[in-house]
Parts: structure tokens; sequence; C-alpha cells
């Protein structure tokens, strides 16, 4: 299985740098096997039937996008660099994993100062990254880095265009309710209070699970053999009630639908062991590609991904890679939007 058994070619002006308004106004492809209608996220309730439940990741987005100064006293005088920071994941030494960009700029010990507010020391380095010690927590940190921060906008978007206020909303789900991602769950942008009241209206039931998304779901894959990818780990919570939410509707004949990728990885990791949904806690590092065998997982919600990509080797495993290829032939053809803030796709695989 090569890695370019997952390529297309994407123009360039299909990369959406700003979501549709409102939210379910974006385009929504809904591929039923190989059958492909063109629809709107708004008329999402029409394709699901009551008893079905939907999936959503409530994990919310940090602004764990940093510029700081670092001064330094040296022989030629005084000196200061500025310091690109973005925020990975927190560490059980209280000490926080970043990219810092320029690296090389910053000692050990070192200070770098974000606002009045915000500072921190680079206490250490390891395999390219930093681990800073902020002058904060709790609360006060929540709050610093709210003032300081930016939105972590994915970098094929920050290319074109840099984060600004209106990401703050743009990027954050309406239920986001759990700190600690780097990166939006992407699918569940696409929905609003009206969305919510038409699917509830419809009988679809919803559960909530957390895996805070990090940075290194943007990273590219680099072996040609894709089976030998290593993936990045992801911390994830399914929580007892989730878990027999989902088993239920199972019993009851109705469809589980993760919206998004993350909520995907997270339940099937969630019943890798035995097969079935069970309460689960922990890192998460499970790579899907054509082959898996899918233990919850009945549709998905998504947006359209990279190609190339771990994402599109997902899509692959649940549709086919023939019939997924074909998708995203129409939908390229079609002037769908694509990546984080582009359209949508609901991907039902044939039975």
């Amino acid at each position: 299985m090569q890695l370019s058994d997952f390529d297309f070619d994407l123009p360039q002006d299909r990369i959406a740098t700003r979501p549709a308004r409102p939210r379910s106004s974006a385009r929504l492809l809904v591929a039923e096997g190989a059958r492909v209608t063109d629809a709107h996220v708004f008329d999402l309730p029409d394709w699901l039937r009551p008893g079905d439940r939907l999936v959503l990741n409530d994990t919310r987005v940090i602004p764990a996008r940093l510029s700081g100064t670092r001064a330094r006293d040296g022989a030629q005088g005084p000196t200061e660099a500025r310091i690109g920071v973005t925020l990975l994941e927190p560490q059980a030494d209280g000490t926080w994993q970043a990219l810092i960009k320029p690296l090389k700029k910053v000692a050990d010990g070192e200070v770098i100062r974000f606002s009045d507010a915000l500072s921190a020391v680079m206490e250490r380095r390891a395999e390219g990254q930093g681990f800073l010690r902020f002058n904060l927590a709790g609360e006060d940190f929540d709050t610093a880095l709210a003032e300081a921060g930016a939105m972590p906008l994915p970098p094929y978007i920050e290319a074109l265009r840099p984060a600004d206020d209106r990401d703050r909303e743009d990027y954050q789900t309406v239920w986001a309710a759990r700190s600690g991602a780097v990166a939006a769950p992407t699918a569940s942008l696409h929905f609003d209070a009206a969305l919510l009241a038409a699917l509830r209206d419809r009988g679809i039931a919803f559960t909530k699970v957390t895996l805070h998304v990090g940075a290194g779901t943007f990273l590219p894959v680099k072996v040609d053999d894709v089976t030998t990818h290593k993936m990045h780990a992801e911390w994830g919570e399914v929580s007892e009630t989730a878990a027999a939410e989902i088993a239920a509707t199972k019993a009851a004949g109705g469809r589980v639908i993760p919206v998004g990728t993350t909520a995907l990885r997270l339940i099937e990791t969630a019943a890798r062991d035995t097969g079935a949904i069970r309460p689960w806690q922990g890192d998460t590092d499970i790579f899907i590609y054509p082959g898996f065998r899918f233990r919850v997982t009945d549709a998905l919600m998504t947006n359209f991904h990279l190609p190339r990509s771990t994402l599109m080797m997902l899509v692959a495993a649940l549709m086919g890679r023939e019939c997924i290829l074909r998708v995203y032939d129409h939908a390229i053809a079609g002037g769908y939007r694509f990546f984080s803030y582009g359209d949508a796709s609901l991907l039902i695989p044939q039975s």
C-alpha cells in the first residue's frame, strides 16, 4: 500500500480560507456507497433516521499561537529576537511542549515574554521542540493566554492569511467545552443552533466525547509504505455515559455516526480491545487505513482532506479507495471547498 495510492490533484483555489456563513449553509456531499448527491449541511436531518446517533467531539481549541521576544545582554550589547511559539501539549511536570521558531535563538533558562502578564522560561528541548514553564497557572494562565494568543490555524490557511479575531469564533465549535486542542474538529464547525434543533426534532440523538486534537494531525506522511507510518498520539476520553449511549443505539439498530475523524478515531480506539464500545481514557495513536475493521462507526460526517494524508487513508478505509477517489473527483469538479474551513461530506458505506 503506497502513499501515492492516496494522492490527487487539488487546485489551490479550492482551499477555503474562511468558513461559510451561516455555518450550516456549507455544501454537503452525500455519498451512499458509489451514489453521490449534492446537498447542504442544513439538509443533514433529511439524510439521517430517527434513532441515529451523532458522536460529537467537545474539545475546545486554545489560542495556542504566541508571538514573543527574548532579550539578551551579550558582547555586542543588548539584543532582542522575535520568537514564535505554538503550544502543543501540557506535560505532567507543569511545562508545555511547544514548537518554537527559531528554536536556536533561545537558550535553556532564557525567558520569552509574550505580554505584560505572560512569560515563560525555556526549561529544555528534545527532538526539535522546546518545553516551556509559564509564570502563570490555572485560570490566570487561561486569561493571559486568551489575551496574548491567537487561534492556531492549519498551515495551509496560515500560508494564505494570518489568523485574526474572526477566527476566535469561526475555529471553535458551538459545543466546545474542554480546553486542550490545538486544532479544531473541523467537521463540527458546520453546526449551529438551528441545525442542532432540527436534528433533535428529527429524533437524532447526540453523544459527546473528548479528543484533544494535536498539531500532529497536520504532519505529512514521510514513508512510501503507509503501513509503516507511526501516528502521533492524542489524549481522549469516552465516558461511561457516552459508551452506554452508543452501545444502546447499536443494540436498538440505530446508526452511530461520528462527526469528524477525531470522534471516529476515539470511539474505534475504545472498541479496539473487546470489539464493542467501552469507557476509555488515555492516549490514542490508532492508525486507520484500508483493511481496518470498523467496530462502532456506521457512517461519517467529515470535511475534505489533504492528498497523501492519514485522513485520506481513513476515509478510504471506510468507503473503499476507488470509491473515495471518485467522490473527491466529483467534489473537485463540482467546486466544493476543501480542508478545515471548507465544505462537508456525509460518507455512508455500503453494507
